[in-house]
């Protein structure tokens, strides 16, 4: 700067100040993850600045950036964040190096960091973040909620429903199935007037408590009730129903509404000084359970016409009553395309199943795609039907849906209470620890531990499903280092013998009188919980392509006999003269849920066989077995998981394990993982099986050394003709592909086509 002549050292300061760099105002971004397709709220984090989508660098990258990425994203919070490209490569400009934040920030432009582009990293070094999975409210999530969707009544918050028993036998009941009405609005609870009252209020009502029906009822005895009370001296209810702050006067559903907010309400009169419940009383609701709530034997069951109905499950979800919408057409199960789907589809879907109406209708394949045919797509309900077979649909194959675009749903459950009888103590976070349950010892409810014998991963499943954790990672028979609660070091549960499927551990089959040898103490459960998990599932179809025999010289074979892949009359051979018939196929195993499958053994526990010179990371991976037509094992063989890497992923997925370099082992959300039939161990020994009709079995995961979500799916079955010469494989389903029908008529054909009927 050339300083004007006869200038003052003020001015000189004063025109420094007017040229110094200000702190400039921060730019409008936007962030998206991207990556792998995995759980949602995690990838690899990505900026958009000046048109163009950039990655972020991961030096200083730290939870506080994390923090501010999640939360602009959307999120509640950050749970970590991952650096080296954890969630592959990106690509374009890197936009942000040295980011700095404080936490508080509410954009990731208002931190400090070395300017747009100036960096001088590498896309191998792109920064990934792991958010919760709660949305801030505003958040976008791929789904349709109930209290939220649409346009509500003006001016109108409804924000909860509850039932307020009023006889004593509903007030003992668990859910509360039975009361007067009390909506939440603008946080405070009113009374709902009966004064045109109708059938379809009390269906939406039931509805959002988690109950599929209403019941018809007579409400003559609360009137009893309710005039009694009125002229009750020591009673306010007099004072309170004559303020109109105490009511809701009118509510107008028309039944397929999914939330009460979506009625046509008036919470006060037109009229100003009209009184809002002249010459009425609260209204009163009955509501029906689903069977699953239901005590004893199954009132209330829900008809459905036989004509049009398509059985339906949900799979792959966290908690009871949300899960990947599955139906069953033609035999075989398949998924729904979200294309349309809405409120009013998933509303049928959770009615049928015995839940209430959707709380969510979920879009891209959110819990985990499926395997196999999609049935439907663009379905259209009005919310009456009694299945999802009655609503309009398309055929998905007219669509062009793919199943990443799987439909999935949170539908409305009872309050069954079972959260607040069983806790976790002693363990580093709030989703591990010592089990321990209330239930009754000699009259009294008395909190205590459960016997470690015994005890595995069907029954942990429900111990974090009862927690509204999610599934359950490892089951602990023996907690050494995590201390129980002082008041419940006793053993009030042992021999416990859980499906799986039970809402509750007090559902599950136990021992009458206590036995537990071990004492309990540091041999009581345990377990680990997780959000999400993975799911493998078998490409049956691949299996049916693959198939074939061969004579395979012994002198080839010798690695495989040290592993134990050959019959044992191969042991009493005369090696290496002779050879070894073997039923040969290729498996492609998928990982359909919604965390990557990784080992239980860290890479320091692997074993390293010398002879194939691979490390094996689980010791057995998948059972294969020939078995005849009673279900007697003829012949048998393993496969040692050796290397677990993505072999394949989708379009837009990356594969992130390889077995390459001592690399890391697992198979990543949607990838799987594929054992060419010409690799040693892929195989049936069954040189020693005679001609004749076979099942072929294929288990993956068979001692259920990793936790999935959903075990039904683990076991693969063929039909299989051989004659000595050749072999046939068809009819390759996995065992919760087809429904039972097809299962038992496929095996009552080969039954009689062998005579062994």
């Amino acid at each position: 700067m050339v300083m004007p002549a006869g200038a003052s050292p003020i001015l000189l300061v004063m025109l420094l100040c007017q040229v110094a760099p200000s702190k400039q105002e921060p730019v409008p971004v936007q962030l998206r993850l991207a990556g792998p397709r995995g759980p949602a709220g995690e990838g690899r984090l990505e900026v958009l600045y000046q048109g163009r989508w950039g990655t972020v660098c991961d030096d200083g990258f730290d939870f506080h950036v994390a923090t501010v990425a999640c939360r602009q994203l959307g999120y509640t919070a950050a749970i970590t964040w991952t650096h080296s490209a954890t969630y592959g490569q990106g690509e374009g400009p890197i936009w942000l190096d040295n980011v700095r934040c404080g936490g508080s920030e509410s954009s990731l432009a208002e931190c400090v960091h070395n300017g747009w582009g100036t960096s001088d990293c590498h896309h191998g070094e792109d920064a990934g973040v792991v958010c919760s999975g709660q949305r801030l409210p505003g958040g976008s999530p791929q789904a349709i909620s109930s209290d939220h969707l649409g346009e509500q009544v003006p001016g109108l918050s409804l924000e909860e429903v509850r039932l307020k028993p009023i006889l004593a036998r509903a007030k003992l009941r668990m859910p509360v199935m039975e009361g007067a009405v009390e909506v939440k609005h603008n946080g405070h609870w009113r009374q709902v007037c009966n004064a045109g009252w109708t059938r379809n209020n009390s269906r939406v009502v039931c509805g959002m408590l988690g109950f599929p029906q209403e019941k018809h009822l007579d409400t003559r005895f609360y009137q009893k009730l309710w005039n009694k009370k009125l002229k009750d001296p020591n009673s306010n209810l007099k004072t309170l129903s004559q303020k109109n702050s105490f009511w809701v006067h009118r509510v107008r559903c028309r039944g397929t509404e999914p939330h009460l907010s979506r009625c046509p309400t008036e919470v006060s009169p037109p009229a100003p000084r009209q009184h809002a419940c002249p010459r009425g009383m609260h209204a009163i609701v009955s509501c029906l359970p689903g069977p699953a709530f239901q005590k004893g034997t199954g009132k209330g069951r829900s008809k459905t016409p036989p004509g049009k109905a398509l059985p339906v499950r949900l799979r792959a979800g966290t908690h009871a009553g949300e899960g990947r919408v599955e139906v069953l057409r033609h035999g075989q199960w398949g998924t729904v395309c979200d294309k349309q789907w809405d409120l009013a589809a998933a509303s049928v879907v959770c009615r049928q199943l015995g839940y209430g109406t959707a709380k969510q209708a979920l879009l891209g394949a959110q819990m985990g795609q499926g395997l196999g045919p999609i049935h439907m797509s663009e379905v259209r309900c009005t919310g009456h039907e009694h299945s999802l077979g009655e609503c309009h649909f398309q055929d998905a194959e007219q669509s062009g849906c793919r199943h990443e675009a799987d439909a999935a749903v949170r539908c409305h459950i009872p309050n069954m209470d079972f959260k607040s009888q069983v806790r976790l103590a002693g363990g580093r976070s709030p989703d591990e620890g010592v089990v321990e349950v209330l239930v009754p010892v000699q009259g009294h409810l008395q909190w205590g531990a459960v016997c470690g014998a015994q005890w595995g991963l069907n029954e942990a499943m429900v111990v974090c499903r009862q927690l509204g954790l999610g599934f359950a990672s490892h089951a602990l028979q023996e907690t050494w280092y995590w201390a129980g609660s002082p008041d419940a070091s006793q053993v009030v549960m042992s021999g416990v013998r859980c499906a799986g499927t039970e809402l509750a551990l007090q559902e599950c089959q136990r021992h009458g009188p206590i036995h537990c040898p071990s004492g309990g103490g540091r041999f009581s459960a345990g377990v680990t919980c997780t959000a999400h998990a993975p799911d493998l599932v078998m490409n049956a179809q691949l299996v049916q392509e693959t198939a074939y025999l061969e004579d395979r010289p012994l002198e080839l074979l010798y690695c495989a006999h040290e592993e134990r892949c050959l019959s044992r009359s191969a042991d009493h051979m005369q090696w290496p003269y002779g050879h070894r018939r073997l039923l040969r196929f290729s498996s492609q195993i998928h990982n359909l849920g919604r965390a990557d499958f990784r080992p239980r053994m860290g890479r320091h526990a692997w074993t390293w066989h010398q002879c194939h010179r691979h490390f094996h990371s689980i010791e057995v991976f998948t059972h294969y077995d020939l078995l005849t037509l009673n279900g007697s094992k003829v012949a048998e063989g393993h496969k040692a998981s050796f290397c677990l890497e993505d072999t394949s992923c989708p379009e837009g997925l990356q594969r992130r394990f390889a077995c390459a370099n001592f690399g890391e082992q697992g198979v990543s959300v949607g990838c799987w993982d594929t054992y060419r039939h010409d690799i040693d161990c892929q195989w049936i020994d069954i040189t020693d099986v005679p001609p004749g009709s076979y099942t072929f079995q294929v288990v993956v995961n068979p001692k259920h050394e990793v936790a999935e979500s959903d075990f039904s799916n683990n076991v693969m079955r063929c039909q299989c003709k051989y004659d000595g010469q050749r072999v046939w494989m068809h009819g390759c389903h996995t065992s919760d592909a087809y429904g039972a029908d097809v299962v038992n008529d496929l095996e009552r054909r080969e039954r009689l086509a062998n005579n062994l009927v």
